[in-house]
């Protein structure tokens, strides 16, 4: 049995738009690629050999020196257990309010919709400042709580608007109308239907909002006096400042140096030990990120 296949030429100026493409996506690659490769194999060599700027992308006389004096710090598991607390919970409040506004906003039968919508939007290029935010915060005696780090920010007003065209435009509305017809509620078409179809965004969702918690720096530094709730990036700042000793205030010179290259080996271990868990994370979300983003962002 003969098979017609079509052969398509591909012209000149194709292949040169090809070529420099592959190029551009190289180079590209490369910048984002290699900072990563380095930071890595800084955090597995020497001190002697990242401060000689020896190291290029392998470890350099392999060391687990910065790892060991990150790890021996008993305030680290601390602040990974805060930090695994306020994202898991955080992301889980944010994605339950984003959804039920953006299904809400979507609905053109629900009274005031546009009004709504405008109200949210307001939000996006005007508010109250940090001052009048604290003050908030304080009369709800919310301060020092693991509640100012999840509630603040509970709903993220461009992610509610990506779900939201995502719904108008993913889920047809002929469901709402075959699953009124059958007698089923909203909560129940909510729960059972819209959010079955829409994993793809909120699987982006949950990446936004749980890198958002997971670094999350300045609100911890405001809202947040007693250390045993200090998420991991407060805890690593202090590590890095404790180890930022100006060598300039030390007479000994092979102690001076012995300071200098341990604070480079520690930086490099802080950053691979606050990235890992993202990095961890975010394979299993990948598949859906492309999908949920560009069905989000274009009206049909």
């Amino acid at each position: 049995m003969k098979t017609n296949r079509k052969h398509v030429k591909i012209g000149t100026g194709d292949k040169i738009f090809y070529v420099l493409s592959g190029l551009i996506l190289t180079v590209m690659l490369i910048a984002v690629l290699y900072p990563i490769l380095f930071v890595l194999a800084a955090s597995f060599s020497s001190g002697q050999a990242v401060s000689a700027g020896r190291v290029f992308l392998w470890p350099v006389d392999f060391s687990l020196e910065g790892y060991e004096i990150v790890f021996n710090n008993k305030d680290i598991l601390l602040g990974f257990r805060n930090s695994i607390i306020y994202t898991v919970l955080g992301t889980f409040i944010n994605l339950v309010m984003t959804m039920i506004a953006g299904y809400v906003l979507s609905r053109d039968d629900v009274p005031g919709h546009n009004q709504f919508m405008l109200l949210f939007t307001f939000t996006m290029f005007f508010s109250g400042g940090m001052i009048p935010n604290y003050m908030l915060l304080r009369n709800l005696h919310m301060l020092d709580t693991i509640w100012s780090m999840v509630i603040p920010g509970a709903l993220g007003v461009y992610n509610m608007i990506i779900a939201r065209t995502f719904i108008r435009t993913s889920i047809p509305g002929e469901l709402l109308d075959a699953a009124q017809i059958d007698g089923c509620s909203d909560i129940r078409y909510f729960t059972t239907i819209v959010l079955p179809l829409s994993k793809a965004i909120m699987a982006v969702l949950v990446l936004f909002y749980g890198v958002g918690h997971w670094n999350s720096y300045f609100n911890p530094m405001l809202y947040l006096n007693t250390r045993e709730l200090y998420p991991l990036p407060i805890i690593l700042k202090e590590i890095l400042i404790a180890n930022q000793i100006d060598p300039s205030t030390v007479t000994d010179p092979e102690l001076q140096m012995r300071i200098a290259q341990t604070a480079d080996v520690i930086k490099y271990a802080l950053i691979v030990v606050s990235t890992i868990p993202v990095m961890v994370i975010y394979p299993f979300v990948q598949k859906y990120f492309v999908k949920g983003v560009m069905i989000g962002s274009i009206k049909g």
